[in-house]
C-alpha cells in the first residue's frame, strides 16, 4: 500500500522553530518529525512515500533523496497551501489502489495498523483513526460523529459548537473515491479546499468510513509546547524500553 505525506505548511504557529525550515523538518528528540512519520509508515508495509511538499521544499527533498530505508519517495510541490483536500488531488496521478495518509506533523506512537487492517477487509471505502479529546479543545479539529456500528457519519471541521469531542487524528486510509470527492469541493469560508467536506461527500454518496479508536498517543505539533510533549512521551517509552 502507498503512503502519502502532507508536508507542505509553513508551520507559522511553531516559529520561530520554522522560521528556516519547512515543519516536518522540525526536530523532535533529535530527528525531523518526518523522520518518525516515515519510520512508521515503512513499519507499516509502504512500498511507496509520496510526499507533498511546499514551503522551502528543499529542505525535504535535500534531506531524504529518493528513498527512505530502502522505499522510494516521489515527491508532489503544492504550490499554494489551499487545504488538504487540494493537497491531495496533486497525488492523484500517483494512486491506483487503497493508501495510507499521514499528516507530516504528528507523531504517533498507537495502533495504526488496526486502521490498514480494517481497510484492507474490504468492508470500508475508508478508516481513521480517531480520539475523544477535552471538550475545549475539540474546535481545533475536524469532529466527528460515529453510529452505534462505528461508522463515521458526519464530520465538522473546526466547528464553532463542536457536536462532540471525538477528533479525526492525522492518520487515515481511503480508495481512490477520495479524488472524486476532493474535486467536488469549495472553498471553506477559511478559503480552504477541506478535506472534512470531501469526507462528507463520501458519506452523502453511501461510502462507508470506520473510526478506529486510538490505543496509545499521538502529537500534533502545532506549536513549540507540542514539541516539547512529543519528546517528554518518546523519552518515557525509551526508558521503558531499556528497562525490558
Amino acid at each position: 500500500m502507498k503512503a502519502v505525506v502532507l508536508a507542505a505548511g509553513k508551520g507559522t504557529r511553531l516559529r520561530p522553530l520554522t522560521d528556516d525550515k519547512p515543519k516536518g523538518m522540525v526536530e523532535v528528540d533529535e530527528k525531523p518529525i518526518l523522520t518518525h512519520c516515515f519510520e512508521q509508515l515503512v513499519g507499516l508495509d509502504a512500498d511507496e512515500l509520496i510526499v507533498v511538499v511546499g514551503y522551502k521544499k528543499e529542505h525535504i527533498i535535500d534531506h531524504y533523496g529518493d528513498e527512505f530505508q530502502g522505499v522510494p519517495i516521489t515527491y508532489s510541490h503544492q504550490r499554494e497551501q489551499k487545504g488538504l483536500a487540494h493537497a491531495l488531488l496533486g497525488v492523484e496521478e500517483h494512486i491506483d489502489d487503497d493508501f495510507m495518509l499521514m499528516l507530516g506533523d504528528n507523531i504517533f506512537d498507537a495502533n495504526l495498523r488496526d486502521v490498514v487492517r480494517r481497510q484492507r477487509e474490504e468492508r470500508a471505502d475508508a478508516a481513521f483513526l480517531v480520539e475523544d479529546v477535552p471538550w475545549e479543545e475539540a474546535d481545533r479539529y475536524g469532529v466527528c460523529a460515529t453510529n452505534d456500528y462505528g461508522e463515521i457519519v458526519e464530520v465538522v471541521e473546526k466547528p464553532a459548537d463542536p457536536p462532540s469531542n471525538l477528533v479525526m487524528t492525522g492518520f487515515y486510509t481511503f480508495s481512490p473515491a477520495i479524488f472524486p470527492a476532493c474535486d467536488l469541493v469549495q472553498p471553506s469560508n477559511r478559503g480552504e479546499y477541506e478535506i472534512s467536506e470531501a469526507i462528507d461527500l463520501l458519506i452523502r454518496s453511501g461510502r462507508t468510513i470506520d473510526a478506529i479508536g486510538i490505543e496509545g498517543w499521538r502529537v500534533d505539533v502545532g506549536y513549540p509546547e507540542d514539541r516539547d510533549r512529543a519528546e517528554e512521551l518518546l523519552a518515557g517509552e525509551e526508558a521503558l524500553a531499556a528497562d525490558d
